[in-house]
């Protein structure tokens, strides 16, 4: 007999990446982040507008995520934490595909 890790069900795949325009961003957001990233996009001058796209694309991505509640639910109790630059390098990746 061979000792099996707890929760051995297979990890998910990547996530598709949202395009990097502001109609695919902002259809990816939902409620009050919708409506923030609108009016920061909307607000911003052709310089910042495409760090505020980066930001938002961040965002995005992170809420697509398979478990992210669940992951959220663990960072509010301190519990199987990642680096925020380790997490934002791998969605950064993701976009490069």
């Amino acid at each position: 007999m061979t000792a099996q890790p707890e929760n051995s069900a297979p990890r998910p795949g990547p996530v598709p990446a949202i395009p990097h325009t502001i109609n695919a961003i902002g259809d990816a957001l939902s409620g009050a982040d919708r409506a923030l990233f609108y009016s920061k996009v909307l607000a911003a001058d052709e310089t910042e507008v495409p760090g505020v796209m980066r930001s938002w694309w961040k965002t995005a991505m992170l809420n697509r995520a398979p478990h992210a509640e669940t992951s959220r639910a663990n960072a509010a109790r301190g519990h199987r934490l990642v680096a925020v630059d380790d997490l934002a390098g791998r969605i950064e990746g993701a976009g490069t595909q």
